[in-house]
């Protein structure tokens, strides 16, 4: 059982940034970050391969979002900037335990283990 926690959200103004992190517990391959606004679905924003080489983003983020990670930390970051107030939501992360192919990142059911979320609000 491998347990995710997220950290680094806050209140931003718009136009602002911030870096969330995620700390796995155990080994962990493909992960991901998804999010949820209130009242709406949990989306997909972004998913990395293990080795990172492989990134796929939501079109709505394309270009203010980066996802990184670095193995030895055991840690996943989603990097955002140019946040627009309708980012705000609870930003979870996403972890499983096998590679997953790119295609299916975006599918929560492609991941096993979650985290708690961290709330993201961007104020205009």
């Amino acid at each position: 059982q491998v347990q995710l926690v997220e950290s680094g959200g806050g209140l931003v103004q718009a136009g602002g940034s911030l870096r969330l992190s995620c700390a796995a517990s155990g080994r962990t391959y493909t992960m991901g970050w998804f999010c949820q606004a209130p009242g709406k679905e949990r989306e997909f924003v972004a998913g990395i391969s293990w080795s990172g080489s492989t990134t796929r983003y939501a079109d709505s983020v394309k270009g203010r979002f980066t996802i990184s990670r670095d193995n030895a930390k055991k840690t996943v970051y989603l990097q955002m900037n140019s946040l627009k107030p309708e980012d705000t939501a609870v930003y979870y992360c996403a972890a499983s335990e096998v590679q997953r192919p790119v295609g299916t990142y975006s599918y929560a059911r492609s991941y096993d283990y979650w985290g708690q979320g961290t709330q993201v609000t961007v104020s205009s």
